[in-house]
C-alpha cells in the first residue's frame, strides 16, 4: 500500500487526470473498454489517474458500479500508474466508499463534495475528517468546490487532526483564499489546480505556488496535455499561449454553452479520437452534432496524438 506521505510526494509534481467511466449504449458500465482506455491513457506519463472522478461521473454511479470501476482501475494500473478514487455525498456514504476503494486497492482517496445541503465550516471539516479516520492509512485530498469550501483557519484544524489528509485540489478559483491556503499551510499539503479545463488557469496558479493540477483532456488529447504542462512547467510561453489561442479558448466556447458541457465535451473528444466511452448519464446531455463537428476540427488542428 502506498503510504499518504508518499502518496504526497507522487501527486506533487506532474500532471494527474480523470478519465471517463465507459458506457454502453443502454448506459451500462463496460469493464473491457474501461480497462483499454486506462492501458492506452497509462504511458504517456501521468503522475496519478483519478478513478470514478467528476469527469468519471462519479455522481452517476450506482455503489456497485463503483467497485468494479475501482476494481477495473487498480488491476489495470497495477505497477504501471497510481490509482486514486472518488468518493463523495452524505458522510456516512462517503466513508463506505472510501472504504471499499480501499479494499479494492487504490492508493487514495480525492474527496469530492457532500452535494446538496449547504454547511458551516465545522460540518464541513467534520465531515472531512470522519472519512479521513475511516481511512487512516490511505492518503486523502479534499476537492474545494461547489457547496465544500474550506478556509484556511479549517484547514490548519484539519491538518493537526488528520495526519492522512496530505491534499488539497481547489475548485473554487477565489485568488487570495488560495494565496491564504498555500502560504498559511505551507509544505503541510500537496496543491492541486482543479478548476474546470485547469490548463486555462495552470499558468496562474503556478505563480501562486499551485504547480500541479489535473488535466481532463488527456482523455482524447494525452500528447497535446503532456506537451501543455511540459510547456507550462518550463515556462515556454509561447507554446503555452499557441495551445491556449489555438484550442483552449475555442474548446471552451464549445464547452460554455450548456451546463456539465465539461464532462460531456470530454466524452465526445474521446469519441472523436476513436476511443468511445458512450454517452453522458442523466442529468448530463451530450453535445449536439454541430457542436461535435466543430470539436473535430479542433482537435484534427492539432494532429496525431
Amino acid at each position: 500500500m502506498t503510504t499518504p506521505q508518499e502518496l504526497k510526494t507522487i501527486v506533487s509534481e506532474g500532471l494527474l487526470s480523470f478519465p471517463v467511466t465507459d458506457f454502453d449504449a443502454d448506459g451500462e458500465f463496460r469493464a473491457d473498454t474501461y480497462a483499454s482506455r486506462l492501458e492506452w491513457l497509462a504511458p504517456y506519463g501521468a503522475s496519478a489517474l483519478f478513478a470514478a472522478g467528476g469527469t468519471g461521473e462519479f455522481f452517476s454511479l450506482t455503489k456497485r458500479e463503483y467497485s468494479n470501476v475501482i476494481q477495473t482501475a487498480t488491476e489495470t494500473c497495477k505497477g504501471k500508474v497510481p490509482i486514486l478514487a472518488g468518493a463523495g455525498g452524505p458522510t456516512r456514504v462517503a466513508i463506505e466508499y472510501a472504504q471499499e476503494a480501499e479494499r479494492k486497492g487504490a492508493q487514495g482517496i480525492l474527496l469530492m463534495p457532500h452535494y446538496l445541503t449547504e454547511a458551516p465550516q465545522e460540518g464541513i471539516a467534520a465531515h472531512v475528517e470522519q472519512v479521513c479516520k475511516a481511512v487512516p492509512k490511505m492518503g486523502v485530498i479534499v476537492y474545494n468546490r461547489a457547496n465544500s469550501k474550506l478556509s484556511a483557519d479549517m484547514l490548519e484544524q484539519l491538518a493537526d487532526r488528520c495526519e492522512n489528509l496530505i491534499g488539497f485540489k481547489d475548485g473554487v478559483g477565489e485568488i487570495e483564499a488560495m494565496v491564504t491556503i498555500r502560504r498559511r499551510l505551507g509544505d503541510r499539503f500537496a496543491y492541486l489546480g482543479g478548476l474546470p479545463t485547469a490548463e486555462v488557469y495552470a499558468a496562474a496558479y503556478k505563480a501562486l505556488g499551485v504547480p500541479v493540477y489535473s488535466s481532463a483532456v488527456f482523455n482524447f488529447i494525452p500528447k497535446t496535455a503532456m506537451e501543455f504542462y511540459r510547456a507550462i512547467a518550463s515556462d515556454d510561453h509561447g507554446t503555452v499561449g499557441r495551445l491556449i489561442d489555438e484550442f483552449f479558448l475555442p474548446y471552451l466556447k464549445i464547452r460554455n454553452r450548456r451546463a456539465g458541457y465539461a464532462v460531456s465535451i470530454v466524452k465526445a473528444g474521446a469519441k472523436l479520437v476513436g476511443r468511445d466511452a458512450g454517452p453522458v448519464r442523466a442529468p448530463l446531455v451530450d453535445l449536439t452534432e454541430e457542436e461535435m463537428a466543430q470539436l473535430d476540427a479542433l482537435i484534427k488542428r492539432l494532429g496525431a496524438q
